[in-house]
């Protein structure tokens, strides 16, 4: 009997129970059936995962990263992915890349079939992203939570009113 290395993951050999149903907690239209693929091979820098989407359901919410990249290639069945504003059609053999250069992107199944993507990204300790639909960013550090903060309440400061100016100096008395 010949047994399988840790670095190879037979997907015919992933109990179904090992797959996570996900859905955003701000979606109620998320529904993710997901397989994670580089976790048994001992991947902790790269997350690589199967993930199906039902007919009529959604990934996650709308969101731009800004600290780690995503990328997805449809495997079957036939969708949609917001690009920015656009909605874009999606079929088998099709990659989608999402840098931090502050895309909003965002992918559901308008088809008849499940959607089924080979999906993967980095896994740093720190995420922020931004989340224009429902106006909240979010902050993941440390892997545990997600932190959303209101649009409304993040205050944007450029480093240059950091910096001092002699004649801000406080005068010795």
């Amino acid at each position: 009997m010949t047994t399988t290395p840790k670095h190879l993951v037979r997907s015919s050999a992933i109990p179904k129970q090992a797959t996570l149903h996900i859905r955003h907690p701000l979606n109620p239209l998320s529904d993710v059936h997901m397989t994670q693929l580089g976790d048994p091979t001992g991947l902790v820098r790269v997350g690589v995962n199967l993930a199906r989407i039902p007919p009529g359901r959604e990934s996650f919410l709308p969101h731009a990263h800004a600290v780690q990249e995503e990328w997805v290639y449809v495997v079957r069945g036939r969708g949609q992915a917001l690009l920015g504003e656009a909605w874009h059609d999606i079929a088998p053999g099709d990659f989608l890349g999402f840098p931090t250069d502050g895309l909003v992107h965002h992918i559901r199944n308008n088809g008849e079939e499940d959607l089924v993507l080979l999906q993967g990204g980095e896994r740093g300790p720190i995420e922020l992203a931004s989340f224009p639909t429902v106006n909240k960013r979010m902050l993941v550090s440390g892997g545990q939570y997600a932190q959303f903060v209101p649009e409304s309440a993040v205050e944007s400061m450029p480093f240059s009113a950091w910096l001092a100016h002699d004649s801000d100096a406080p005068q010795d008395g």
